[in-house]
């Protein structure tokens, strides 16, 4: 009998996915350059759109039972499941590298008596550890991890609450940030907001493809991940409010002291964790006899190499890179699948259907603001094209 993971524990996995450095830190981008009373509803709005597409991709896989590149072969062809899983390969050594160094970073600012390299090679060792152990086999120890992490970050919270409502609020702290930067309008707020739920879509089937309730635990870990990463936003929208930049001073402000080393540290490890897998599993779409846990292990320490010499000036650019190659591809599958379409010789029509709406989000990105933004209008392009594949 095949081993199921029920409801809770996809729920305890996504939840823990949302809880990043990198989340807090497109918060604090958020807050440091809008005005707080017109970045809610482009923020939630962007995490609403963002869940729905989780949903709608995970719940693929759920119905197929495969990996999240295994189920685009029957939309794009036996060698276009496997370029974008090749892609996807390489976005999540990318990926965990910014994550690593972003958790190195955040670390380091917390002044620990260890340097940002071993930091790196440190966060790589758990997180090599972990994914050869496997989710399946750990899942007791991750909910406890995640129920510890979720109450400091509670705490953490609530003293940053603390500071802002005894006069350390928005107004005195971000708005003297704002008046010296460009401000963010409401698809720039959008774009920022929607890209962290699209960078996951290329994942997310690698774990629903093994739950016992497709529709039900699918939706919980899109919802869960919805709030955790809002809750993480928020966070970061706290931060800038106090005039700070980066999550290690807010620590240090609410005096977490060791706590704040566990958050930096299990964050940081519980979401690449989740990448590390994935990259074992799309390399197994890619070459059947590959051992997802040997190469989850390996892309590791690759990534930790990567961000030891330095890559988090691109972050930005990286996250729009991925929404402009994932999303798409998510449009055309979903219009795909649900619409039960004859993918018989509809995979070349596919493949171009996705490079429209890789190449409008290419163009959009030129401009300064646009209406709907980059991400949700390449989508919409996909989606329409895939559609008119019906006709021919």
């Amino acid at each position: 009998m095949e081993n199921r993971t029920g409801i809770f524990t996809n729920g305890i996995i996504w939840f823990g996915v949302a809880i990043s450095v990198s989340e807090i830190e497109a918060g604090i981008q958020i807050g440091t350059a809008s005005s707080l009373n017109s970045l809610w509803v482009p923020l939630i709005l962007g995490h609403l759109l963002g869940g729905i597409m989780l949903f709608l991709v995970g719940y693929i896989g759920a119905s197929v039972r495969k990996n999240a590149m295994e189920t685009t072969e029957s939309t794009f062809g036996r060698y276009g499941s496997k370029f974008f899983a090749s892609l996807n390969v390489l976005q999540l050594v990318a990926w965990i590298a910014v994550l690593n160094a972003q958790g190195a970073s955040a670390l380091s600012g917390l002044d620990p008596q260890i340097s940002f390299p071993l930091i790196c090679m440190l966060f790589a060792i758990f997180i090599a550890l972990w994914v050869y152990v496997g989710l399946q086999r750990s899942s007791k120890v991750t909910a406890i991890v995640m129920m510890v992490l979720t109450m400091l970050l509670a705490i953490l919270t609530v003293r940053l609450y603390g500071f802002d409502a005894s006069g350390m609020n928005f107004v005195n702290g971000a708005q003297g940030v704002l008046a010296n930067s460009k401000a963010l309008d409401f698809w720039n707020i959008f774009e920022i907001s929607i890209a962290m739920p699209i960078s996951w879509l290329p994942v997310i089937s690698d774990y629903t493809k093994d739950v016992e309730k497709p529709i039900n635990a699918t939706a919980v870990s899109a919802v869960a991940y919805t709030i955790a990463s809002l809750w993480m936003y928020f966070i970061g929208i706290e931060i800038a409010g106090m005039g700070l930049n980066n999550v290690a001073q807010a620590i240090l402000l609410a005096n977490l002291g060791i706590p704040g080393v566990i958050i930096m540290v299990l964050s940081t490890v519980t979401t690449n964790f989740l990448a590390a897998n994935s990259a074992g599993e799309s390399a197994k779409a890619i070459f059947h006899k590959f051992n997802p846990k040997i190469v989850g292990a390996i892309v590791s320490f690759i990534s930790a190499v990567i961000a030891i010499l330095g890559i988090m000036g691109h972050y930005i650019s990286f996250l729009y890179l991925i929404a402009s190659v994932f999303a798409p591809m998510a449009a055309v599958l979903s219009v795909s699948f649900y619409l039960n379409m004859d993918n018989d010789g509809l995979s070349k029509w596919n493949i171009f259907a996705w490079f429209a709406g890789f190449i409008i989000y290419q163009l959009a990105t030129f401009q300064d603001s646009i209406v709907l933004g980059p991400t949700l209008l390449a989508i919409i392009v996909s989606a329409s094209i895939a559609y008119m594949g019906k006709f021919f």
